[in-house]
């Protein structure tokens, strides 16, 4: 029988729609999706992403809300109506949303209540893109579009004939404020909603300039319009511009925002100039297509080519841009830290403990120069609140562990960036190794504990406590390394280079698995490994284990070799997807995810193991790589509504499949190393900041064609398991020859596997 399935697998393959060969000025953006993982809820994530009408990097994305105000899920694919489109910073449902407010058109009886004036929709006429966004609003008779710059945006509302058509603006609770200036054709005011990491004088002002004079205006405060008024602040504010219009007329609006001040919004509303409806989207078009054009795809399914530029759009909306230009065009920032109007760059909306892992690594390599500008905002974040951020919306939050603000800060600059105040980044980074922060998730909860003992013990109160010590002592190893790149002092390089070494501490020989340890030395107990949560952070031991980025080799050795390695990776995909959920009291969705993904205990759909794949390549089996990698590119990414196997994370999940699409992942961030898998496509061409090209070929790739036979770089016979960075930076041609079977004789000699530091000091 399953010969027979065999055949039929391969006679059903030549039916695969193969997206054509690219020519210049392609339209990539029209290959993105925004709607990928919008098919999502609180129990469970396909993405728990929306649809950001945005710019990259944009300080402000737009959204339509069917939500009601304040849920995080704030538009989902299963929902008939919208209730706004909604100014937003959300960078996930998680930590929800601040800064918002929302425009609705609507007609016949004016409704202000947001469940009142919703309207029914349907995706066969709405259309989507990173650039523009159109929906047809059935129960109103109109069709609302609108197209971003990064701090502004146009809105073109199409009514029907009638003498009652409005627009609806909503400031939100928790305090706002309306002006209507109907000679000006203007609203204006502020919304200061939002879910936290804000100082006490946090606003959001907005302007909104329509080009068609009002036939009524109101304002209007929880349900109740105000009459006599054009002006009100309350706990919910809005506001209502009425029109008579004719049957197809178009009424536009030009809206911008500023964390500043209203004056500054008007700078900001700049942006648009007197730019047509038309020309703005035309612009945010090219805008688009000047990033995702940086890396050009060929001879990919449809699919898979859709993915692949959906997940590059992902990974170019975070960290978003919190800083604007002044009358002068100098850059400065409200800071979400101190509450003051400051000089310089900031960035927000990301956390550390996901996009260490290949968002930042990716921006290194395709965008060095922002990333730039981001380490300014680190520098700056640190000097007004004395602390860097580990989760940043807009300021500090209290999620998640470990102090990667060091990987991020380190492999930026061991990867070259320059021009910026790194001594005052590696001051912070130093207090973070040495504090505690005044948040559970800033500086290092358990540090004195973890410098002394080694590790952060089980039995003193501390939640997931073996993952912190894993994820420290990893910092540790990137401390160790930027410490060397800037000469410290040789006794301060080894005390990290020491620490680094303090995963060893929660190894557990009898069960080869990492398990927390109480003060005393001994290890917890009971112990099971299935346990999520707990000693852990969202996963179990099984996911964990494999936290040691920067000393695999160590870890190899702990194992007793690598074929006891190889057998424990193994061991993660034959293993049925049991759990342990008593930690959390009911089935997180993080658990759910990886049982439906039919993957054993592999759960991709959140950060800790993600990386462990690649891992084969440092025990002489890269094949098994290039095996799973496949597998999971075309089982857990498509490009549709229920698209991701988990939360996307700000670009973390996608940057891990732009990364493993070109064949290569940044296992160990704070190296100068990508470890080989291979390619998806069957040619890639990466357009580096340097100028300089990186050309992937595998001409023989197909769906039977997943193993790398050989290899060539720059025309070389090619046998490592990775890539130099500052290799690719100089420009690389790779040759792939792919195979439908393994080529068990590449890459199995040590002076082929990447970068492990014990492999490297016992040197």
């Amino acid at each position: 029988m399953k010969n027979y399935l065999y055949i039929l697998i391969l006679a059903a393959l030549p039916a695969i729609v193969y997206a054509q060969p690219s020519a210049p000025g392609t339209d990539w953006v029209s290959m993105v999706n925004p709607l990928i993982g919008t098919d999502s809820k609180p129990s469970l994530s396909n993405g728990n992403t929306y649809p950001a009408i945005a710019l990259p990097w944009g300080m402000n994305f737009w959204m339509p809300q069917t939500g009601k105000m304040g849920d995080g899920w704030a538009y989902t694919y299963a929902a008939d109506k919208i209730r706004g489109f909604k100014q937003t910073h959300q960078p996930s449902p998680w930590m929800n949303d601040y800064g918002q407010f929302s425009l609705m058109p609507i007609t016949g009886k004016l409704r202000i209540d947001e469940t009142e004036r919703a309207s029914w929709y349907s995706h066969k006429s709405e259309v989507a893109t990173p650039y523009y966004y159109s929906v047809y609003l059935a129960d109103h008779d109109i069709t609302t579009e609108l197209a971003p710059t990064e701090r502004a945006a146009s809105f073109r509302f199409t009514f029907p004939k009638t003498d009652h058509s409005y627009v609806v603006l909503d400031a939100f609770d928790n305090e706002s404020y309306v002006k209507i200036s109907p000679k000006e054709r203007k609203i204006s005011g502020y919304t200061t909603r939002n879910s936290g990491g804000v100082p006490t004088n946090f606003k959001n002002y907005f302007v909104i300039y329509f080009d068609k004079p009002f036939a009524s205006s109101q304002v209007w405060h929880e349900k109740t319009i105000t009459k006599d008024s054009l002006e009100i602040k309350s706990t919910h504010a809005g506001a209502v511009v009425g029109f008579k219009t004719t049957k197809g007329e178009q009424v536009q609006a030009r809206v911008a925002s500023s964390f500043i001040s209203v004056e500054q919004a008007e700078l900001n509303l700049k942006e648009l100039g007197n730019d047509s409806f038309e020309t703005v989207r035309q612009k945010a078009k090219q805008a688009w297509n000047k990033e995702l054009g940086r890396i050009q795809v060929d001879g990919g399914t449809v699919a898979q080519t859709q993915t692949f530029y959906s997940c590059l759009y992902r990974s170019l909306l975070f960290p978003r841009k919190f800083y604007e230009l002044d009358a002068a065009q100098k850059v400065v920032h409200y800071s979400p830290y101190n509450g003051q109007v400051k000089p310089g760059y900031m960035f927000t909306d990301t956390g550390f403990w996901d996009t260490f892992r290949s968002l930042f690594p990716f921006l290194n390599l395709m965008y060095p120069s922002l990333n730039v500008q981001i380490q300014e905002g680190l520098a700056n974040a640190y000097k007004e609140g004395g602390w860097l951020p580990e989760w940043a919306s807009p300021g500090l939050r209290n999620t998640m562990v470990g102090s990667n603000s060091a990987s991020i800060i380190a492999d930026a600059y061991l990867k070259g960036g320059r021009g910026y105040d790194i001594n005052t980044l590696y001051e912070a980074v130093l207090k973070n190794s040495e504090k505690e922060g005044p948040l559970d998730a800033v500086g290092r909860r358990g540090v004195d504990y973890y410098n002394t003992l080694g590790y952060v013990p089980y039995d003193v109160k501390i939640n997931e406590n073996a993952a912190r010590t894993l994820e420290y002592a990893y910092d540790d190893f990137t401390i160790y390394q930027l410490a060397k790149a800037l000469k410290r002092p040789q006794a301060e390089i080894d005390r990290f280079a020491k620490r680094s070494q303090n995963y060893r501490n929660l190894f557990d020989r009898q069960t080869g698995l990492m398990r927390g340890k109480n003060k005393d030395g001994s290890f917890q107990s009971p112990f099971n490994p299935f346990k999520w949560g707990d000693a852990f952070t969202e996963g179990n031991s099984w996911h964990y284990t494999w936290s040691v980025f920067h000393d695999v080799q160590g870890l190899i050795n702990l194992m007793g070799g690598r074929q006891q390695f190889v057998t424990k990776l193994d061991s993660v995909f034959m293993i049925p997807p049991m759990y342990d959920e008593s930690y959390y009291g009911s089935v997180i969705h993080e658990i759910r995810e990886m049982q439906i993904a039919n993957m054993g205990q592999y759960a991709h759909g959140n950060q800790p193991i993600q990386h462990m794949i690649y891992l084969y390549n440092y025990a002489g089996e890269p094949w098994k790589a290039q095996y799973w990698l496949r597998e999971v590119m075309n089982r857990l990414y498509l490009p549709t509504a229920d698209g991701y196997c988990g939360d996307e994370d700000n670009g973390q999940t996608s940057a891990w499949y732009v990364f493993s699409a070109m064949g290569f992942y940044p296992v160990c961030p704070g190296t100068d190393q990508y470890v080989l898998g291979a390619p998806l496509f069957k040619k890639i061409t990466a357009k580096l900041e340097n100028g300089k090209q990186v050309v992937i070929n595998a001409p023989n790739n197909s769906a039977q064609h997943r193993y790398i036979n050989t290899m060539r770089l720059n025309g070389k016979a090619y046998t490592k398991n990775w890539l130099s960075h500052q290799g690719l930076q100089q420009g690389a041609v790779l040759d792939f020859d792919m195979s439908t079977t393994p080529n068990r004789q590449r890459g199995i000699q040590p002076n082929d596997f990447p970068y492990s530091f014990s492999a490297t000091t016992a040197k």
